[in-house]
């Protein structure tokens, strides 16, 4: 493992704190008695409370001022600056905790744990006047830094999204404003939890492996059971395990779980996401849009205050009522196409016709599917139902009660991306026999999307399943709309990313054979030269100069090379 200067020294720091007996990584906890948050907000009004505080956080700048100095302590909630005098923190004749600990080996990212009292600074800083402090935990990987201006203006920050995603940890210390997206997303799931509770709910949990994927239509991750000997599928959807509940003879359940889909990637899709879904008895999807609306008004307010709210260049506002239209409807406004009249064919030309990706695996029902997304989707920008889809769209879902072809199915979009996906639920087993059989002729067409049949479902709703409604909710996608984020891996904390690029570096053995004499090597890497072509590529004056510098900083006791020598490692 190739380590920086700055880790090098760290790790020095550590021996150094040990040999002095400090435990760099104590066993005992340290016992908190405020928030730096609560500090801030409430020491003015009531000064008392704060004469004697417990605090801990890292540590965030320091400014070192001889006998007394300065520094910044971040923790969950804000940050506070820290005042440091040698003779209280040290009131013995030994300032070994100051002079040493402090000054010299404590670093900005360490953990502390703060003894002291708050007080108003000349210049009417909130501060924390320490008596005491203990190491809590040494960081050994130097922070990057970030610098902000007189008017808090950031520059040189950690804004690097594929850093930020890969490293959250770090993201969220350096970046703290971005907890705020998390706290947010806590708090819509919480909301709605509340919501569900008081209506006498249950929250549920259903299978994450399944022997059968359905639900949706989408293609599945894949593994095998050893034990079993038998394939299982990462679920795409609970909601076959959710209706076999409402059978069951509950009245309403429901669950947040993660999904898993082995599609593509992309600003709004993960392989791995959270979707609410939640199915009521006795209830079909005109209840549930009224439902939905009230749903989202709450989430809202709980999170601005507010029904209204920015999504980039618009202001969202989860007021209701939202518009409704039919997908037949919205597709005919969008493109002055009727697709309910057209046929297959017709509808295959037309998508030709507006350049549009298709294959003769899609049937009608696809196609409407695909024209929906390309056309219409991007003009949906405030909350709309499209509701009342084409039956071979939705083999989940009951039959219209008065408009033959359609099912009472609603999807509801927001600033073009689908939210939430809704049915009044199929609960004729004979017809969703029929509808799933429907699905595995799609799959024999080389459908990868299409339903699987699943004969215990089928035996479930043969004893009965009551009217009911359903709905799936994206959690994520939500969370985007109500903190102003076009990414979805903005909302998540961990989201899927591609393998890291591991930094490939020459052994000594390959610099000695480029004719690079070992002693050399260290100095070398340390300039940042890893490999042999980076090292061929590099200004031969320059590394002679820079080699000269490196020499010293790291003690070789070495003559230094001939300009000629270095010049021939390179050639």
């Amino acid at each position: 493992m190739l380590l920086s200067e700055q880790e090098i020294l760290r790790r020095q720091k550590r021996e150094e704190l040990m040999k002095l007996g400090i435990e760099p990584y104590p066993a005992d906890g340290f016992l908190t008695n405020t928030s730096l948050r609560d500090i801030l907000k409430h020491w003015k009004h009531n000064k008392f409370d704060f004469k004697d505080v417990s605090v801990a956080g890292r540590l965030m700048s320091f400014r070192i001022m001889g006998s007394a100095s300065f520094a910044e302590i971040q923790d969950e909630t804000a940050r506070i600056q820290l005042y440091l005098n040698r003779d209280e923190i040290c009131p013995t004749e030994d300032k070994t905790m100051y002079n040493t600990v402090f000054k010299k080996l404590l670093d900005i990212g360490d953990i502390v744990g703060i003894n002291g009292f708050v007080f108003e600074t000349q210049t009417g800083e909130i501060s924390i006047h320490v008596k005491s402090f203990k190491l809590l935990s040494k960081s050994l990987k130097p922070l990057p830094v970030v610098k902000r201006d007189e008017d808090g203006k950031i520059h040189d920050g950690f804004t690097d999204p594929e850093q930020r995603f890969r490293q959250r940890y770090v993201d969220l210390i350096v970046n703290p404003e971005n907890r705020d997206i998390f706290i947010k997303r806590a708090k819509i799931i919480s909301t709605m939890r509340q919501v569900f509770d008081d209506k006498g709910w249950l929250e549920v949990e259903t299978p994450i492996l399944q022997p059968i994927h359905g639900g949706a239509a989408a293609r599945p991750f894949k593994t095998h059971h050893n034990t079993l000997d038998m394939p299982l599928f990462m679920r795409i959807a609970n909601e076959l395990y959710l209706k076999r509940l409402i059978v069951g003879g509950f009245d309403g359940v429901y669950e947040f779980g993660k999904m898993f889909r082995n599609e593509g990637m992309d600003r709004t899709h993960n392989p791995e996401f959270t979707a609410l879904e939640f199915y009521v008895a006795y209830k079909d999807y005109h209840w549930m849009m009224e439902f939905t609306e009230q749903l989202f008004e709450k989430v809202a307010f709980a999170v601005h205050e507010d029904t209204k709210f920015p999504f980039g260049d618009n202001i969202i506002d989860f007021q209701g009522p939202f518009q409704r239209l039919s997908i037949i409807e919205a597709i005919e406004k969008h493109t002055g196409v009727n697709v309910d009249a057209s046929t297959e064919e017709e509808l295959r030309q037309k998508c030709k016709e507006w350049g549009m990706e298709i294959d003769d695996t899609m049937g009608k029902a696809k196609l409407i599917d695909e024209i929906f997304g390309e056309k219409v989707e991007e003009h949906l920008i405030q909350p709309t139902f499209i509701i009342d889809y084409p039956v071979e769209m939705s083999p989940l879902t009951k039959k219209h009660r008065s408009k033959a072809g359609l099912v009472e199915r609603f999807e509801l979009f927001i600033n073009g991306k689908e939210v939430a996906n809704a049915y009044s639920e199929l609960n004729d087993p004979i017809d969703q026999r029929e509808r799933f059989e429907e699905q595995l002729k799609l799959a024999e067409r080389g459908d990868e999307e299409a339903m699987a049949l699943d004969e215990d479902f089928i035996r479930a709703l043969e004893y009965g399943m009551p009217p009911t409604a359903g709905i799936g909710i994206g959690i994520d996608r939500l969370t985007m709309m109500l903190t102003n984020n076009a990414s979805i891996q903005e909302v998540l904390f961990f989201p899927q990313m591609r393998p890291e690029k591991k930094v490939e570096i020459a052994t000594t053995e390959d610099y000695v054979a480029a004719g690079v004499p070992a002693v050399w090597v260290p100095a070398l890497q340390k300039m940042g030269f890893y490999t042999i072509p980076a090292l061929k590529e590099a200004n031969p004056n320059k590394v002679f100069n820079d080699l000269g510098g490196m020499r010293k900083k790291l003690k070789i006791d070495e003559k230094m090379p001939s300009k000629e020598e270095v010049e021939a490692w390179i050639a």
